[in-house]
C-alpha cells in the first residue's frame, strides 16, 4: 500500500510541475528569479556562438572565392604568357613583317657591339 502512494505522489508531483510550469507559476518562483541572471548570460554566450559560427562560415565562403579566382587568373596569366613567348620567337616575327608587306629584310650578319669613346676637351 506504501508503494501506491509514492507512486501517485510522484505522479501527481509531475502532473504538478507540467501544470506549473504551462500555467507560469514556476517561472514566478523564488528559486527560478535568483538563476535569471545566470540563465540570461548562458543564453548571451549561446547567441554569441551561434553568429561567431555564422561570421566564420562567411569569412570562409570569401576565402574560397579569393582562391578560385586566384587560380583562374594564375591560368588566364600563363596562357598570356605563353601566347606572348609564342609571339616573340624570331620565326614568328619575320613571318609578321613578311606579311605586313614591309620590305624589310632579315640582317645576314650578327648584330655588333658599338663602342663610343669619349673626347676629352682641354
Amino acid at each position: 500500500m506504501s508503494e501506491a502512494k509514492t507512486k501517485n505522489g510522484k505522479a501527481k508531483s509531475k502532473r504538478s510541475g507540467l501544470k506549473s510550469l504551462l500555467g507560469g507559476s514556476l517561472l514566478a518562483s523564488e528559486k527560478v528569479l535568483k538563476q535569471m541572471p545566470f540563465v540570461l548570460f548562458v543564453v548571451f554566450l549561446i547567441i554569441l556562438l551561434i553568429s561567431n559560427r555564422y561570421w566564420s562560415e562567411k569569412t570562409i565562403r570569401q576565402m574560397e572565392a579569393v582562391q578560385d579566382s586566384i587560380k583562374e587568373l594564375r591560368a588566364e596569366s600563363v596562357t598570356y604568357e605563353t601566347d606572348l613567348m609564342r609571339m616573340n620567337r624570331p620565326s614568328e616575327i619575320v613571318e609578321k613583317v613578311k606579311g605586313s608587306g614591309l620590305d624589310l629584310d632579315e640582317p645576314s650578319e650578327p648584330a655588333r657591339k658599338l663602342k663610343v669613346e669619349k673626347i676629352e676637351e682641354e
